[in-house]
């Protein structure tokens, strides 16, 4: 079965030849003005009876002169007009100021500002299936004005959607934290995660010519229902590893130990007093409580 489908063209920006609007200001005013008087002169010629042709013309350079004032529109600095004919996209005007194009030309404005987009509370699992609660500010613009308008139904939209969509991918590809495998975590990786993310809605909104300048997680938790039996989880991972510390640490204390009474000859150790020495310094380093030592009047045989 063949494919019919076929790629959307993308549009491309291109500059829009406005004209300068103070300039066809005086240009529209001149036009008025000289229509009206020549209205007035006209109407007085027709009352003595001669030619109407003054009027005419003066009427057709009224109906100009209010034309050429529908033709001006005002740019603010970071805004762009698209320009269109008929439907045909004749460019995008980004020169600040007042500006004037032939009056049946169509404006639409858009707004190539920084936009600050934080996004609402969404509930996702995590890459272990584990549901967790995240939110995230991105901050994006509009690159191409032409992309924007012609190539998404309304990009402002798109991009909410593409910002929720892109933060459930990213937060799907990595576990909420991991205490035992070196693996990138949405707790413990942010910087590797806000650059995923904003690689991510880069991808998904360069259709609608939007590039994203930032994108960070702003909240991060496991969701409610889970929240109480994973922090106890949390709590146990934390404690085993802090005790597998403690222990490797304790061991290779006593084995410092019997090597300088070794090497000092402090005292001579069999077989048996060393391990009965291992098992008490082992008793006091790994234990939580305050030793209390129990001094042995006799021998160890005895």
């Amino acid at each position: 079965m063949s494919d019919n489908h076929t790629p959307m063209a993308r549009s491309r920006e291109v500059s829009a030849s406005g004209y300068n609007g103070y300039l066809m200001l005086l240009v529209a005013l001149a036009l008025t003005v000289a229509s009206v008087l020549g209205l007035l002169h006209g109407i007085s010629i027709a009352q003595v009876g001669g030619s109407p042709m003054p009027v005419i013309l003066a009427v057709l350079g009224l109906i100009a002169g209010f034309l050429a004032w529908c033709g001006f529109y005002m740019i603010q600095p970071n805004q762009g007009a698209v320009i269109t004919m008929f439907g045909e996209y004749k460019g995008t005007d980004r020169t600040e100021g007042l500006r004037w194009v032939l009056p049946w030309m169509t404006r639409k404005k858009v707004n190539v500002r920084a936009h600050n987009v934080h996004s609402e509370r969404i509930k996702i699992n995590d890459k272990r299936g584990n549901p967790i609660d995240v939110a995230c500010n991105v901050v994006w613009r509009v690159r191409d004005t032409a992309q924007a308008v012609f190539d998404v139904d309304d990009y402002k939209e798109f991009v909410n959607i593409q910002i929720e969509a892109g933060l459930r991918s990213v937060g799907a590809r990595h576990p909420y934290d991991d205490f035992e495998e070196n693996e990138t975590t949405l707790r413990g990786s942010p910087e590797v995660v806000n650059a995923e993310l904003q690689a991510e809605l880069n991808e998904r909104l360069a259709v609608a010519g939007v590039v994203v300048d930032e994108a960070s997680l702003t909240h991060l938790a496991y969701a409610s229902e889970i929240a109480g039996a994973m922090l106890r989880r949390q709590q146990a991972e934390a404690v085993i590893a802090a005790r597998a510390k403690l222990v490797m640490g304790a061991v290779s204390m006593v084995e410092m130990a019997l090597q300088k009474l070794s090497e000092d000859e402090i005292v001579h150790l069999d077989d048996e007093r060393r391990a009965a020495m291992v098992s008490n310094l082992m008793v006091v380093l790994c234990g939580e409580r305050e030793v209390n030592p129990v001094v042995n009047a006799g021998s160890l045989y005895q």
